[in-house]
C-alpha cells in the first residue's frame, strides 16, 4: 500500500499573489515564471528558459542602488568603507536572509535532485532568485520599481550591525590596511589541536612584528577568518587616524 505521502504527492505550488503582497510589486505571468525558474528544473524539462539572464540584470540594479544610497547617505565614509558596506549587504549570505523572510524559497522551480537536497532554502539560490526576482521588476515595470524593491528589501540591512560584521571579508580588511599603512607582512600562526576526527585550529594573526587577536575553528580557514574579525578593532586603533 502507498504511503499517505506517496498518495498525496508533491506540495501544492503557492499562489504568486502571495508573493507579490510580500514583494509589494506585482510580476506578470511570463516574467515571473522565467525569474523563478532554477537550471536545475530547466534541465528536467528539456531546456527551458532560466533566471540567469534575469539574475544578472537583477545584480546590476541592485549594486546600482546600493551603491547610490551609502555613498547619498554616507557622505564621510571614505572608498572603503562604502566598498565593505556595499559589499556586505550584496552578499550571497545578505540576500539569502532577504529571500528567506519574503519567502521565496517554497515559489521557485527547482529539478528533482534540488528539491531532494533542500534547495529551496540554500544561499545560493535564494540569492540568485532574488536578484531574478529584481530583474523582473525592472522588465516589467523599470527602474524606478526596481529600486523601490531594493529600498524595501534590501538597503534596511545596513541598519544591521551584526549582519555587516558576518559579511565582512575581514581577512581582505585587514590586509588592505596593513599594506595600506606600511605595518608589515599579514600572517596567521596556525596550532593544530584535537582527535583527527574533531580538529580544531586555533589562528593568531600576526602584523609585522606584533600579535593581534586568535580564534578557534574547525578549519583553518575559518580560524583565520575569526582571527581577523576578532584583531580588527585593535588594529584598526593602530592606524593613524587620517587615513582610515
Amino acid at each position: 500500500m502507498a504511503s499517505p505521502s506517496a498518495r498525496r504527492g508533491p506540495e501544492p505550488a503557492p499562489e504568486p499573489e502571495e508573493l507579490f503582497e510580500r514583494l509589494g510589486v506585482h510580476i506578470t505571468a511570463g516574467t515571473l515564471e522565467r525569474a523563478l525558474t532554477h537550471r536545475s528544473f530547466a534541465y528536467e524539462q528539456g531546456g527551458l528558459p532560466t533566471n540567469e539572464r534575469l539574475e544578472f540584470l537583477g545584480d546590476s540594479v541592485l549594486g546600482y542602488v546600493v551603491t547610490d544610497h551609502i555613498f547619498t547617505v554616507y557622505p564621510d565614509l571614505a572608498e572603503g568603507d562604502l566598498a565593505r558596506r556595499r559589499a556586505a549587504v550584496v552578499s550571497t549570505r545578505a540576500l539569502a536572509k532577504v529571500a528567506r523572510r519574503i519567502g521565496i524559497g517554497p515559489f521557485v522551480r527547482l529539478g528533482t535532485g534540488e528539491r531532494r537536497t533542500g534547495g529551496a532554502d540554500k544561499d545560493s539560490i535564494l540569492a540568485d532568485t532574488l536578484e531574478a526576482l529584481i530583474g523582473a521588476v525592472y522588465v516589467d515595470h523599470g527602474a524606478v520599481a526596481a529600486a523601490a524593491l531594493v529600498h524595501r528589501h534590501v538597503v534596511p540591512l545596513l541598519d544591521e550591525p551584526d549582519l555587516l560584521r558576518e559579511s565582512t571579508d575581514w581577512k581582505t580588511v585587514v590586509a588592505e590596511a596593513a599594506s595600506r599603512h606600511g605595518l608589515g607582512a599579514v600572517r596567521y600562526a596556525i596550532e593544530g589541536q584535537g582527535p583527527p576526527h574533531d580538529p580544531r585550529y586555533r589562528a593568531t594573526l600576526v602584523v609585522g612584528e606584533r600579535e593581534y587577536g586568535s580564534a578557534v575553528a574547525s578549519s583553518k580557514k575559518q580560524a583565520e577568518r575569526d582571527a581577523a574579525a576578532a584583531s580588527w578593532p585593535a588594529l584598526e586603533a593602530d592606524l593613524p587616524a587620517a587615513g582610515r
